[in-house]
């Protein structure tokens, strides 16, 4: 008696592990690679709290430090990957958490591209200045405003002193990777009459652009063709 046995579709298995990899990266880290004639490009969201040291409320949407900083180190050393799309909505959040992602994201080597859709306030500015070409829609808002602390503040000359060297990594971060100067994002950050209850800017896609701030007006296509052009150029050395 002849025994019937079904060969095993190895190329339907790998397809199968592959897409459910993608979609584990997608739910847990935000973020997904895709191959395309041009070359393989990592597409990254930064969205919601930028979390720190310390957990966001339950039911916060979050970006976290610790998930993103080895990703990007990954990528960076990827031999797969020629390319980063970064979508940013995010409010803002720990200051340090996000000048660390910001860091990590402008000392890449691999092309990187920020797209602001939504929003990117507040920390969220120096993250979305961070990669080699920033793009915002239309309809972007980023805020700008001084270093706002949370909790216990000891009212003494040093914690002054702290809020201002703060500050002053933001205004030097934002300035060497973008077309404003130090005075004029200063400005933007104390200025009184737009907000409400603070005192500091609103800017929308075009006021962003012209501002310096953001490099130029456009969507997701935009943002795409730019990349593919660096990836090219990447690759004919």
């Amino acid at each position: 008696m002849e025994e019937n046995t079904k060969p095993t579709n190895s190329t339907d298995n790998s397809n199968s592990e592959e897409q459910e990899s993608e979609t584990h990266e997608i739910i847990d880290f935000g973020s997904v690679l895709t191959k395309t004639h041009h070359g393989t490009i990592c597409c990254m969201t930064i969205i919601g709290q930028i979390e720190g040291h310390m957990n966001a409320g339950q039911g916060t949407k979050t970006t976290k430090y610790e998930h993103v900083l080895p990703m990007l180190a990954k990528l960076e050393e990827s031999q797969e990957v020629e390319g980063v799309l970064f979508l940013l909505n995010t409010v803002g959040g720990d200051i340090e958490a996000g000048l660390a992602i910001a860091e990590l994201i402008a000392g890449m080597q691999t092309p990187t591209v920020s797209l602001v859709l939504g929003g990117s306030h507040s920390i969220g500015v120096p993250l979305a200045v961070a990669a080699q070409r920033s793009f915002a829609v239309p309809s972007a808002a980023m805020t700008v405003h001084p270093v706002r602390m949370n909790g216990t503040v000891i009212a003494a000359p040093q914690t002054y002193n702290y809020f201002e060297r703060l500050q002053d990594r933001i205004v030097d971060f934002v300035a060497l990777h973008s077309g404003i100067s130090k005075e004029r994002f200063l400005e933007l950050m104390l200025r009184v009459g737009e907000m409400a209850s603070d005192v500091g800017s609103v800017l929308y896609g075009e006021e962003a652009v012209k501002s310096g701030i953001i490099d130029e007006v456009g969507g997701l296509s935009n943002a795409l063709e730019f990349l593919y052009g660096q990836m090219d150029q990447k690759r004919r050395g």
